[in-house]
């Protein structure tokens, strides 16, 4: 691992913990050069399956764009970084767990309702307004009513 202030060659690992509910590894290191320190994330480079589009088009999977489609909807809302970045563990466990080359993107707004929904009823209606494209009024009452049906489930995975 290069040193980020020096860019020497030789650092060595001060500290390893677990992050990510286990899906990551935080490294604390110290550069052998010039003694700055500094933290690395690890993670498993798994083959996530590409993106059908509505429209027949075919995505790679994109993290980042997960990532934003998610923190659009909890803006403002009462909930920790740890427990987003949680939620998009799931999410992308979920995926792979799929055994699928290709997932609908359908599949994965879907999912992502489901795991929102189970988060904050909040940014679950600001997503599902989104993503469903709510019309009028009633489409919105219709959510907010299966909102209030729906028990919630704790995640703890």
């Amino acid at each position: 691992m290069h040193c980020p202030f020096c860019n020497a060659q030789d650092t060595k690992v001060i500290d390893s913990r677990l992050a990510a509910e286990g899906a990551q590894v935080r490294r604390r290191r110290q550069c052998l050069e010039c003694n700055e320190r500094f933290t690395t994330f690890e993670i498993i480079e798994a083959v996530m399956p590409r993106i059908i589009k509505t429209n027949g088009r075919i995505e790679p999977y994109d993290g980042q764009k997960l990532r934003r489609s998610i923190n659009l909807p909890l803006q403002k809302r009462p909930i920790t970084t740890d427990k987003i970045e949680a939620m998009i563990s799931r999410i992308e466990k979920k995926l792979r767990q799929s055994g699928e080359r290709e997932v609908t993107s359908q599949f994965l707004g879907e999912t992502v309702m489901n795991e929102l929904q189970q988060m904050d009823d909040v940014a679950y209606v600001r997503f599902a307004s989104v993503y469903r494209d709510f019309q009028d009024i009633q489409a919105f009452q219709q959510a907010l009513s299966n909102l209030s049906e729906t028990p919630k489930v704790e995640n703890n995975n």
